[in-house]
């Protein structure tokens, strides 16, 4: 198959899978040896050199999704960004970031760059100056995210990429929100891609894994830091995450839809003080994530009136779960302030706009009409 001529579902559905040579089967096989022969073979395989078969089925797949030269995976998010980080910083180098990342990223940074003396600066905003103004003559990366977790902030992809190859410097974004269904950094110029693929790659929440994509000469650099930090993925979570892939595209697009049609009824609902969606035509850089999204995804997160205990009303909750992560099938609510960004100080919080009473919804693939239905009976309650 020529990937570039398939459609997004056909390549989530064949592209990458192993053909089972003994018993045709339908599916991919799984690998589980640890191993490999060394004589008189072309790959010389080990699970931490990140090319058993089930590893590089994975790769093959997320780089046709990317439209990337190769794809990795990674045994967690974080050890697919820490990994990336370290391949290209090191001790004397700076790094500009986007000022509202992942607040596992954000911890990252705070407390284990100074160690290494890496030196790192975080932006005023998301305007291109924002990031220019930062650069020093040392930087050797830019960072960013978009949507940002937990804001939805809108980044434009093709203005920083632009920026960083004006400044020779390497551009990474963490592309988990939008997932390659709804977004691909590289076409505007991103050099390296990553994704937590816990989140909408993996979709069930029962995977905990990480991606990245890139190009050949970038990820030959990130596979020799890879191989020393061991933060492989092992063959049973890749064959369940190339499974889970292959409905990424019809997945997606119900999540899209259904946070569309939430985001627009929550923003104008009494009890909600703020909807933050790009999807939104009154997001401020709805204009942007229309030009480089073909979707807007199944994140957005909402301030309840000051009247509401928000913790209350995640208690009302029959059907949405209130839970640690995001991007399943099942609709899932947080308060960020006490889970995902509970490591930043409330002073950081407040600076990047994260209140107490901030909720960060993750629109699953239920019903619309019921996903409504138990946001109205939880609000009559709280």
């Amino acid at each position: 198959m020529t990937k570039n001529k398939l459609g997004i579902n056909t390549i989530c559905t064949h592209l990458g899978e192993i053909k089972d040579n003994q018993f045709g089967g339908a599916i991919s096989p799984i690998f589980m040896a640890t191993s490999y022969p060394f004589m008189d073979v072309d790959i010389k395989r080990y699970p931490r050199y990140f090319n058993t078969p089930n590893q590089q089925a994975v790769g093959v797949k997320m780089a046709a999704l990317e439209h990337a030269e190769m794809g990795m995976p990674f045994a967690s998010g974080m050890a697919a960004i820490s990994t990336v980080f370290f391949t290209f910083l090191k001790h004397g180098d700076h790094v500009v970031l986007q000022n509202e990342i992942y607040g596992g990223a954000f911890n990252l940074v705070v407390e284990e760059f100074d160690k290494m003396g890496i030196e790192y600066s975080f932006t005023d905003g998301v305007a291109a100056s924002d990031f220019e103004s930062k650069i020093k003559s040392n930087t050797k990366v830019i960072y960013i995210e978009t949507p940002s977790n937990p804001l939805l902030t809108i980044t434009d992809i093709k203005t920083i990429a632009d920026l960083a190859k004006k400044h020779g410097l390497v551009s990474m974004i963490d592309n988990t929100f939008a997932s390659p269904i709804n977004q691909t950094p590289i076409d505007l110029g991103i050099d390296i891609s990553i994704h937590s693929a816990t989140k909408y790659l993996g979709g069930h929440s029962d995977i905990c894994a990480g991606v990245v994509a890139c190009s050949e000469d970038h990820m030959d650099k990130i596979w020799n830091k890879a191989k020393n930090l061991g933060g492989n993925m092992s063959d049973f979570m890749c064959y369940l995450l190339e499974r889970s892939i292959k409905t990424l595209g019809v997945r997606v697009e119900r999540h899209n839809s259904n946070a569309q049609f939430i985001a627009q009824y929550l923003e104008d609902h009494s009890a909600i003080y703020k909807v933050y969606y790009p999807g939104l035509k009154s997001h401020p850089n709805h204009h942007i994530a229309q030009k480089q999204m073909s979707g807007f995804g199944g994140m957005l997160s909402f301030e309840l009136d000051k009247k509401f205990d928000s913790v209350r009303f995640q208690k009302r909750l029959n059907l949405i779960k209130p839970s640690m992560s995001l991007a399943g099938v099942e609709s899932t609510i947080l308060l960020p302030s006490k889970t995902s960004h509970a490591l930043l100080t409330s002073a950081q919080r407040e600076a990047i706009g994260i209140s107490d009473n901030l909720l960060r919804f993750s629109v699953g693939i239920e019903n619309k009409e019921d996903i409504l239905h138990d946001i109205e009976q939880a609000l009559k309650e709280s």
